[in-house]
C-alpha cells in the first residue's frame, strides 16, 4: 500500500509540473490583456496597470533561477538558442521555464525519491536524472513536431505561391500573401515567411534570408525549395514554371510517402494480431473443446 501511495504522489507531482509548464507557456500575460482592454475601451495604453500577484511571483521565481544559473555557470549557449528557434519558442519566458525545470525539477524529484523505503538511493538517482533530462526530451519533441507541421504545409504553400505568381505578384509579395492566407491553418509556415520578410526589411539579402529559413527548418523539402528559388534568382528562370515543377515533385513525394506508410501497415499489424487477437480467437474457439475434453478425461478416470 505504501508503494502505491508513493507512486501516486510522484505521479501527481510530475503531472503538476507538466501542467504548470503548459500553463506558463500558453497563458497570455495578464498585463498585455489589460492593456488591450484599456485600448479597446478608449483608455490610454501607456498607463499600464499594476501586475498581478501571480505575475510578480512568476517573475521572482525566474529571477531566482537566473541568479542560480549564473552562479552555476549555465549560460545560454548558441546551440541551445538555435534549438529554441527550431522549436518556434522565441519568447524569453520559454527559456526561463526550460532552465527552471532543469534546476528545480531534479531537486523536487530527489526529494520525492527520498520517501521511497526500498532502494532509496537508486530511486533518488533515477528520478533526478529523469527530471534533468525531461526538459531536453520535451524540447526535442517540440522541434520534431514543428518540422513535421512545416513539412505538411509545404504543398499548400507551393500551390498558393504558383497562383500568386501567375497573378502577377513578385516573390516577396507572394510569400507575404501566402503567409497571411495560411496563418490559421498552418501557423508554422506563416512564421517562417514572416521571418523572411522581417529579415529583408532589416537589410538582409534575399538569398541569405532564404538560406536562414532552410537552416531553421532542416527539412529536405525546404532545402529543395530554397535551392530552387536561388537558382531561379541567379539564372533568371521563370519562377512560375519552376514553382509548378517543384509542386508536382512535392505532391509525387507525398503520394509515395503515403504508399510507403500503407505498405508498412501489413508488417506492423502482425504484432497485435499475434499477441492480442490470435490468443482471444484460440480461447473462444478451443476453450469449449478443451473443457469438454477435460470433463471426459475426468469421468473416464473415475
Amino acid at each position: 500500500m505504501s508503494h502505491l501511495f508513493y507512486f501516486a504522489m510522484l505521479s501527481m507531482v510530475f503531472s503538476a509540473m507538466g501542467l504548470l509548464g503548459c500553463f506558463m507557456l500558453t497563458r497570455t500575460s495578464r498585463a498585455v490583456s489589460d492593456r488591450v482592454m484599456r485600448v479597446a475601451l478608449g483608455g490610454s495604453a501607456r498607463s499600464a496597470p499594476k501586475p498581478s500577484t501571480a505575475v510578480e511571483a512568476r517573475q521572482r521565481v525566474f529571477d531566482v533561477v537566473r541568479w542560480m544559473r549564473t552562479r552555476l555557470g549555465m549560460n545560454e549557449n548558441p546551440k541551445l538558442l538555435e534549438r529554441f528557434a527550431h522549436a518556434g519558442l522565441k519568447s524569453p519566458v520559454a527559456r526561463d521555464i526550460y532552465f527552471a525545470a532543469r534546476l528545480l525539477g531534479p531537486v523536487a524529484a530527489v526529494a520525492m525519491g527520498s520517501f521511497v523505503e526500498n532502494s532509496r538511493f537508486f530511486a533518488m538517482t533515477a528520478l533526478g536524472g529523469i527530471a534533468y533530462l525531461a526538459p531536453d526530451i520535451v524540447l526535442t519533441r517540440l522541434i520534431k513536431r514543428r518540422r513535421e507541421k512545416i513539412r505538411r504545409s509545404i504543398p499548400d504553400a507551393i500551390d498558393l505561391l504558383v497562383i500568386c505568381v501567375d497573378a502577377g505578384l513578385g516573390m516577396d509579395q507572394a510569400m507575404m500573401r501566402v503567409g497571411q492566407e495560411l496563418g490559421t491553418s498552418h501557423p508554422q509556415i506563416y512564421e517562417e515567411f514572416m521571418q523572411i520578410n522581417r529579415e529583408q526589411r532589416a537589410g538582409k539579402l534575399r538569398l541569405d534570408a532564404w538560406q536562414a529559413m532552410a537552416q531553421r527548418a532542416q527539412l529536405p523539402e525546404i532545402d529543395g525549395f530554397v535551392n530552387m528559388l536561388m537558382q531561379t534568382e541567379r539564372f533568371g528562370t521563370p519562377i512560375a514554371r519552376a514553382l509548378s515543377s517543384f509542386g508536382d515533385g512535392i505532391r509525387l513525394k507525398r503520394r509515395q510517402r503515403a504508399e510507403e506508410m500503407a505498405a508498412k501497415t501489413t508488417v506492423k499489424i502482425i504484432f497485435p494480431l499475434v499477441f492480442f487477437i490470435f490468443p482471444c480467437m484460440f480461447i473462444v474457439l478451443l476453450g469449449p473443446a478443451g473443457i469438454n475434453i477435460a470433463r471426459g478425461l475426468g469421468s473416464a478416470t473415475q
